[in-house]
Parts: structure tokens; sequence; C-alpha cells
């Protein structure tokens, strides 16, 4: 972990923290823990975290991602700017967290920059998740003038060999071409934003790589490495994907041949209280494992945001939740 990244992450989160953001966290988790220990859900304030896609659209074939497979049952499409602005308008006075993506490559939405920017003039911090082929000599600069403050870097390999088994289609070189060029960028104009983030999905065709990720990240001056788990559809079946070494696994061996997730689903779950995702055509569901929208809680275009927080529906979602979790599909592969 680096702490020098995380420091300039943290002194941009708090830059932008108000006293209503701060007073609204401490209602949701007053909410949260209220909810836990009575069994009944209770929500005050609205979310400080938000996931919002940009587009399903994608350049690359990841195996196990829906944009990739291009295997959606939902709508596919490109954000409009007028819905965003006005899930913006009514999200900032409490909103402290954009992750300006869910699926699909967000620099494919040509006003993508003018998105991060029109948020991060809203004092919200703005991140977003990449596979960086769109980062040229043509966008850098203005990457860096947007104000996004996270850039997560999506590399799972450090050979291109290694790196095309999983992000199919993918050019490594053009990777870490677009990354030299926004360090150099960053620097020339004295900025410490966005802080680069490299996301290594460890899985059994690359964790062999994981030392050569290592120097490559330190080669190209980037603020940080995660080593990610892997989500895998069909785990029980055991796959080539899942990883030898188990603690880069969220799945763990049975003696029958099975597999199992490796962290028990507890019948809580913060997310539900703290944020929200928010698909292209203004659905919100509850978080990011239902890539297929399947729990619709509304929409944010015909809607607003407290109407839909405290509807019905979400209420019924939590009560599940802190009922039984394991009987609701996409709890069945989280890592929460």
């Amino acid at each position: 972990m680096n702490w020098k990244s995380k420091w300039k992450l943290g002194k941009a989160y708090l830059g932008y923290l108000t006293w209503a953001k701060l007073t609204n966290i401490c209602l949701l988790y007053v909410s949260f823990y209220w909810s836990k220990i009575t069994r009944s859900p209770k929500i005050k304030g609205l979310p400080t975290a938000m996931s919002i896609e940009p587009t399903t659209g994608c350049n690359l074939r990841c195996p196990e991602c829906p944009s990739g497979l291009r295997s959606f049952t939902r709508p596919r499409g490109m954000l409009e700017k007028t819905a965003y602005h006005k899930i913006i308008q009514e999200s900032a006075s409490h909103l402290s967290y954009l992750h300006l993506y869910f699926q699909g490559e967000p620099f494919l939405h040509p006003d993508f920059l003018d998105l991060v920017t029109y948020a991060d003039r809203k004092k919200i911090f703005t991140a977003t998740s990449t596979n960086a082929h769109y980062l040229n000599e043509k966008t850098v600069a203005k990457v860096v003038r947007s104000g996004l403050k996270q850039l997560i870097v999506s590399v799972d390999g450090a050979t291109q060999s290694v790196y095309e088994r999983y992000r199919i289609g993918g050019d490594l070189s053009r990777v870490k071409s677009g990354i030299e060029l926004l360090i150099q960028e960053r620097k020339a104009q004295q900025s410490s934003y966005p802080q680069v983030i490299f996301q290594f999905l460890v899985t059994g065709k690359n964790e062999h790589e994981i030392p050569q990720i290592r120097q490559l990240a330190k080669e190209l001056e980037v603020d940080e490495l995660q080593l990610k788990t892997a989500q895998i559809y069909d785990y029980e079946n055991g796959s080539e994907l899942i990883p030898s070494a188990l603690k880069f696994s969220r799945y763990l061996p049975l003696k029958n041949g099975k597999w199992k997730l490796k962290k028990e689903i507890k019948n809580k779950c913060w997310r539900m209280w703290q944020g929200a995702v928010v698909t292209w055509d203004g659905d919100i569901v509850p978080c990011c494992f239902d890539k297929d929208a399947s729990h619709v809680m509304g929409n944010l275009i015909r809607e607003s945001l407290s109407q839909v927080w405290k509807n019905a529906r979400y209420k019924g979602f939590r009560q599940q939740l802190l009922q039984d979790r394991s009987q609701i599909e996409i709890c069945k592969n989280c890592s929460e």
C-alpha cells in the first residue's frame, strides 16, 4: 500500500467535504447500525457515494465481464449529459465520492472528461476505471485539467502474451505509452492528480507475473499497485481463472471438488446504506454486483433521488438483506 498516494487522495477527498456532507455520512452510519441492531431498515440521509455509468460499450472482450462478452440483457447505450446534470445537481450537497464507471470503457463516451469536470466544479471527488487504451497525446492534458482525482487502470499482465489472455483485444504497449504520457503531463502541469492506480486482477493465468507487474508499476511511476481478487461466474465448479495462491482468491476448494466463497455472507451490507449505482439510462440499482440491473429501485431521470432512495422497493430490498441475504442472487458472489 502506498501511503503517499493514500494521503493525497485523502487530502483531495477532505478538501471537498462540507459540514452538510459530514452530517449526511453520520446519519447514514447511525441508520446502518441501528438497522443491524433492530433488523428493520431505517434510512436517514442520502447516498454519500455513487457510481454512474457513462457507457456500456467497451473496446475489449474480457471473459468475465458483461461488456466484454456483449451479454447484457438490459439496454445498452451512453449517458446523456442532461440526465447526468440532473443527477449531479440533486446530489451535490450530500455526495462526497463519485465513481464515473460501472460497466464499459468510460473514455468511449465522447464527453467523458466534461462529465468529470462538471462534478469536480460541484466539489465532488471524482474517480474512474479504465483500460487506458484512450490515453494519448490528444487526451492526457485534458485528463489532468479535468479535476479527476483517481484513475484506476486495469492491467492484468506484465507481458503482452499474458495481458491479452484476459484483456482480449488489448495492447499492453499502448497502455504503457498512455500511462507514461499522463505521468509526464501531470508533472508538466505540476499537479498531483489524477493519482494513477494500477489494478492487477489476479487469476490463474497471470499470478506468476506479480513480481513483474510490481517492477512495471515502479518503472512507469504509477502511484499505487493494487492486487485484486477476481469475481468468477459459476465458481462452484472451479475455473482456470481461480489462482493457485488462495490469498488472491475469493473462493476456497471443498473436499468434494466444489468451491465456495471464502467470506461468509452475513445479513448486513454497508453498501446499501452508503451508496448506489446508476446505469447509463438512469436506473438506480443496489450495487456494482447487479451488472444486469435485475434489481431496479427507480429511475433518476423520471424521479428524484430522495424519492427513490427511501421508496418501498428499496426498503424491501434492505429488509431482505437484514433477514436472509443468501436468498438474493447478486449477493451470492459478493466479496463485501
